[in-house]
């Protein structure tokens, strides 16, 4: 048998990469997709869940927390990991315990093992995240960056988009095991095309660095007393939260005493003088927790206040991920022509306008009024993603291209936990009742405009950013 060797291209850096950058894409691409799928699929399952177990709601929410958490927890060390140890190394190990993690879920005997399962498949999930992006710059030309971030995050959209409507028909099939076994191929194929077509990690001095042992610990400690404080209580704020809020906030401030001293930190606290990167952190969060309040407003107000039954909800929620979808590519190739920088403020201004219409519209146009500011607002953040995502990627060098990925889907992450319960907090307050699924469609539509409001305010915020940032970085 005679093996042939194709011709190797240039990375930006000057070395080899696999022979087809496509294919390389294909691989981060769906890492990218069966994490975020892995995300959203499980939340339809949770009441098959609670009757398969004999448990309770409270019980079975950590089949969803558990994999929330050990993403949040541990997407910035596992990056800088990627940066000491190797990216492909480390990718490739990710989807493997993703995939064996998923075989583990489908076959649990027990709730608890089941959680325990979620729990290394979000590992798996944080790896994959980190590094998808991080190794974007090791196999894509630079001049096509943009289409590349545009890319993951079109991939990203689907697989948030498609889990609730695919976990229905397979628990509808098969049964709850069926949305855990469904992504085991694909991450098969993931982990066959990453092998064969990411470039291989080089070995030099960066391998032999030390990892900041204590910082990553404190940092998963502030990180998780956080994403708990946020996600607990079923939106409520008790003694509980506001301790698990405390503690986060002196674990953090123990990181940064730790990192200003550590001789190899995780995070070098001189990276923050960037001013495109901590821009576009701000942002990120700033962007996600607006995002997060579509999910958690939208479907109370379609129900409540418009009186659409489930089907009809769900079928205009699926507006908002499958205009994401669309633009994601499209989105990147204009990042590419006209520059990162001016389509992160297009892309914000479009959420801006989005999310104040959607605080006027609805009431007066009903689902049409909806579905319009929807359609502004996720075309406007697939923009955002792959112009943000571009800026702050496009000239990080090679050994913390890991630890930036990381922070980025971090802030992400965050923005997400903080928008699903601080935003949440702001419709129910705004709605006058403390059982938003017993309030009157007016009160519901009351809480929409001011949300929204509150929400448009956050993007403008967003927008300041954007604009100062960018004097800053022209000095």
């Amino acid at each position: 048998m005679t093996i042939t060797t194709r011709p190797v291209e240039a990375t930006a850096e000057g070395g080899e990469r696999a022979p087809s950058f496509r294919w390389a894409l294909a691989a981060l691409s769906l890492s990218m997709l069966l994490s975020s799928l892995g995300t959203s699929i499980a939340n339809v399952g949770l009441p098959a869940l609670a009757e398969a177990f004999g448990a309770s709601f409270q019980a079975v929410q950590w089949v969803v927390l558990a994999y929330l958490l050990a993403i949040t927890t541990l997407i910035v060390s596992v990056g800088r990991l990627g940066d000491i140890f190797g990216r492909r190394r480390l990718l490739s190990s990710g989807i493997a315990l993703f995939t064996i993690a998923s075989v583990l879920c489908g076959v649990a005997p027990s709730l608890w093992m089941l959680i325990a399962a979620r729990a290394a498949q979000g590992v798996g999930a944080a790896i994959m995240m980190a590094l998808a992006m991080a190794l974007v710059g090791e196999t894509v030309p630079k001049a096509r960056t943009g289409s590349a971030m545009g890319l993951l995050g079109t991939t990203s959209a689907i697989g948030t988009a498609l889990g609730p409507s695919l976990g229905g028909v397979l628990i509808a099939g098969l049964g709850w095991r069926a949305i855990f076994l469904a992504g085991v191929p694909f991450g098969v194929l993931a982990f066959f095309l990453a092998f064969r077509s990411l470039p291989a990690d080089r070995e030099g001095p960066k391998h032999r660095a030390g990892f900041d042992t204590t910082g990553t610990a404190l940092l998963a400690l502030t990180l998780a007393a956080y994403a708990l404080a946020m996600t607990i209580g079923r939106g409520s704020f008790g003694p509980l939260n506001m301790s698990l809020l405390l503690a986060a906030i002196f674990a953090g401030a123990l990181f940064v005493f730790t990192e200003a001293r550590a001789a190899s930190p995780l995070l070098r606290l001189a990276m923050f003088h960037d001013p495109v990167l901590s821009a576009g952190l701000a942002m990120s969060a700033l962007v996600s927790t607006v995002m997060m309040a579509t999910l958690v407003v939208g479907p109370f107000y379609l129900s409540r206040g418009l009186g659409l039954d489930a089907a009809s909800v769900g079928l205009v929620m699926s507006a908002g991920p499958l205009v994401a979808a669309l633009a994601g590519v499209p989105s990147g190739r204009l990042v590419d022509r006209l520059g990162a920088q001016p389509m992160t403020v297009a892309g914000l201004a479009a959420i801006a306008a989005g999310a104040f219409l959607l605080s006027l519209f609805p009431a007066g146009f009903g689902v049409a009024g909806y579905i319009a500011p929807i359609v502004a607002v996720t075309a406007g953040y697939a923009l955002f993603q792959a112009a943000n995502n571009t800026a702050v990627m496009k000239d990080v060098g090679p050994g913390a291209r890991g630890i930036v990925s990381g922070m980025l889907n971090l802030s992400r992450n965050l923005g997400l936990v903080t928008g699903a319960s601080c935003m949440g907090a702001v419709f129910a307050l705004a709605s006058g009742t403390s059982e938003i699924t017993e309030a009157a469609p007016e009160a519901v539509a009351a809480g929409m405009r001011i949300t929204f409001a509150v929400a448009a305010v956050l993007i403008v915020a967003a927008l300041v950013i954007a604009v100062t940032s960018r004097a800053f970085a022209s000095r």
